[in-house]
């Protein structure tokens, strides 16, 4: 039986680029193909997290799902998402020193909801806990619309991922291991909230006893959770433009110049800790995929029923050949942040906080320094130049999304 996974992607406000490529695959795939897109897991970090929940909780519902989603990003304000506005920019000081409070806090037993954060990210949790019908997942899951739905944060305390997932049926023995803890829980706002908690700048939050930030930290491409599910077929929604495998050594020298730019260095930080690439997964994939196909040929069509065999005696997961299917920017996103600063896709006002940012931090015409403002833009002017990337990126793997879906 085929079974489906999405695995959707960390990134901060670059994640308007995964709601493009879902509204094409909700939208036009049922008008172009006559095909109904569902998918059995969804399993997400970070934005993507906030994602997987929203296609969970709407599963039963049609292609207007799409428009809404593109929609909740479109109409974003970057001043009325992040609170950091007149006497907060002048209390800055004072919330850096807040760390010591909350460390006083916690000596004495204490356990606020949040730690310390650059940024007031209650209008933004507003907004995720309005957006999606979080009672729909229940729902979905009670009547067979999804089977799974997994959302990965990072434990602040012991640097594990964990993947806290609802399912109908209970966790099979071998979906744990000591890297990866995936915890049976009803899925509420305050797990999508801690996976997308970005280190330093979004407040860590409490679930439970227990604080937790980013899952892109350890986990920015949730495959694993999808393929000790079952998955058989896995759609990955990148937010990473593929680069050439070798870096001309020029390009590189002229990149370290910039690390005197503390905006510019910020940024690549981020890239590194949250968009890990998902080559190094997908290649465990393809080697086990060949190991199947070699073993097949050798050994006769039964040798994986055998191998299953084998390893079912030892608690082991049934093993099986796994289809991926990638869609990433065919752009670079930060680059994309960068033209609409410098004003190549029309007149783009920043936040008195991103302001802020971009004046104290000398200012620069290159636009790959604008890497960390492609996290914090969540405004409707980069979100629709993403969701339209999403869009067109999608569109043209129609061919190969059509077959991801059938039969």
């Amino acid at each position: 039986m085929t079974k489906r996974a999405l695995v959707l992607s960390g990134g901060g406000a670059r994640g308007a680029y995964e709601a493009g490529v879902l509204r094409f695959i909700v939208e036009e795939m049922p008008k172009r193909f006559g095909i109904d897109p569902q998918f059995d897991i969804v399993s997400g970090t970070s934005v993507g997290a906030i994602h997987a929940c929203f296609m969970a909780a709407t599963a039963d519902g049609g292609q207007e799902r799409g428009r809404r989603l593109a929609g909740i990003w479109e109409e974003l304000r970057v001043e009325e998402v992040f609170r950091f506005q007149g006497k907060a920019l002048l209390g800055l000081p004072s919330r850096l020193l807040a760390l010591r409070k909350i460390g006083q806090q916690l000596r004495a037993g204490q356990r606020p909801d949040r730690l310390y954060g650059l940024l007031d990210t209650a209008p933004l949790e507003k907004l995720v806990m309005n957006s999606i019908p979080w009672r729909g997942i229940r729902r979905n899951l009670r009547d067979g619309n999804i089977e799974a739905v997994c959302v990965t944060a990072t434990q602040i305390a012991t640097g594990r991922a964990v993947v806290f997932t609802q399912r109908r049926d209970p966790l099979p023995p071998w979906a744990q291991d000591d890297a990866i803890h995936m915890q049976p829980i009803r899925i509420m706002p305050i797990h999508a909230l801690a996976s997308a908690a970005i280190p330093a700048l979004f407040p860590a939050v409490r679930v439970g006893a227990r604080y937790y930030a980013d899952g892109g930290l350890r986990l920015n491409t949730p495959l694993a959770p999808a393929v000790r599910l079952g998955a058989s077929r896995i759609l990955v929604i990148g937010l990473s433009h593929a680069e050439a495998p070798r870096v001309d050594e020029a390009i590189a020298q002229e990149r370290t110049e910039g690390f005197g730019n503390p905006r510019f260095l910020f940024g690549k930080i981020l890239n590194a800790l949250l968009l890990s690439p998902i080559e190094t997964d997908l290649s465990r994939l393809q080697l086990v995929n060949s190991l199947i196909e070699h073993g097949r040929a050798a050994y006769g069509e039964d040798f994986l029923d055998r191998l299953n065999e084998v390893g079912s005696g030892q608690g082991m997961r049934p093993m099986q050949k796994i289809d991926p299917l990638v869609v990433r920017p065919s752009r670079d996103l930060g680059v994309l942040a960068g033209e609409l600063l410098q004003g190549r896709h029309g007149p783009v006002e920043l936040s008195p906080f991103l302001r802020l940012i971009f004046k104290t931090f000398r200012s620069s015409p290159d636009p790959r320094e604008a890497d960390l403002l492609s996290y914090l833009l969540f405004d409707y002017r980069y979100a629709r130049l993403l969701t339209e990337l999403g869009f067109r990126d999608a569109e043209a793997r129609e061919s190969e999304l059509a077959a991801f879906f059938s039969d």
